[in-house]
């Protein structure tokens, strides 16, 4: 029995599959090494039904992840997971490494990622390369859900946002200045927090304020991730992954092309594609 697992700091998704057939899937809580200790990630595990019924039964795992670039970040989640998954070889690789699998399998392109967070880099065919992106949430993240959620609540807290949504906002979220600076830099996992926001904006995405935000996050990941690997590599179409990139693919288009940036395909969740390469390598 195989694993196979995508995680961004929100959500993970996993598939169990056997003699290439799917036995499971399910979601649960991102793992993200940055964001979560071992303790935590081996109790997040033990807490899965699914996973504590097949541990002993899968031999092989695909972990695919938010944060799991490094190689002591890569050490960490595979430590954890020899612990609960006693009999299985482990492969650890991050997020940018799974969406350019699910998108362009072993052929060579560029691939960005617009979901929680955000990224993009050069696939070789086998490796990522050329990519210096990944600042994570509070340094970077242009144009991801976690950014949307930072620009949301910034103008909520300046009181630049339009009266007509602010009241809308209200309504949703019963909070006030003392509890988004709470959350935000007292609380464990503030990333969570920020990208809950996203399911508003979306909701919302008429409202011209709304639009001219989320135009401007792609300006910004655009100049920031894609332009220097367009320079890098020419006429090549930009493939991505990720829900922003997904749930606005025709704004993400519109503003690619203003850069001369040609999009190529877009899928909401890599786990589909992702399973589908590494049954066909099993």
């Amino acid at each position: 029995m195989i694993a196979v697992v995508f995680s961004g700091s929100r959500f993970s998704d996993w598939r169990l599959a056997d003699k290439r057939k799917i036995i499971t899937g399910f979601r649960m809580m991102g793992i993200n090494p940055y964001l979560h200790d071992e303790r935590f990630i081996f109790q997040l595990l033990n807490k899965n039904n699914n996973l504590i019924n097949y541990a002993e039964q899968i031999k092989r795992i695909y972990f695919f992840g938010a944060g799991s670039s490094s190689p002591e970040r890569k050490e960490k989640i595979a430590t954890v997971f020899k612990q609960f998954f006693v009999n299985a070889k482990i492969t650890v690789d991050h997020d940018v490494k799974a969406s350019a699998l699910s998108t362009f399998g072993d052929e060579k392109g560029l691939v960005g990622i617009l979901g929680s967070g955000s990224n993009a880099a050069y696939f070789n065919g086998k490796r990522t390369a050329d990519n210096n992106f990944g600042l994570g949430y509070i340094l970077a993240d242009e144009g991801s859900a976690n950014w949307v959620g930072r620009m949301l609540l910034k103008s909520f807290l300046n009181e630049t946002m339009p009266d007509d949504l602010r009241e809308k906002f209200l309504e949703r979220y019963p909070i006030d200045r003392k509890i988004i600076l709470d959350k935000v830099y007292n609380q464990a996992n503030p990333t969570l927090f920020l990208t809950s926001f996203a399911d508003f904006v979306m909701e919302n995405n008429t409202h011209r304020f709304i639009r001219k935000m989320i135009y401007h996050g792609f300006k910004l990941y655009i100049e920031t991730y894609l332009l220097p690997l367009t320079k890098q590599y020419p006429n090549m179409a930009v493939n991505f992954t990720g829900s922003v990139a997904a749930g606005y693919e025709d704004w993400l288009r519109d503003v690619a092309n203003q850069y001369g940036i040609t999009i190529g395909t877009v899928i909401k969740e890599p786990i589909h594609n992702l399973l589908k390469y590494y049954l066909n390598k099993n």
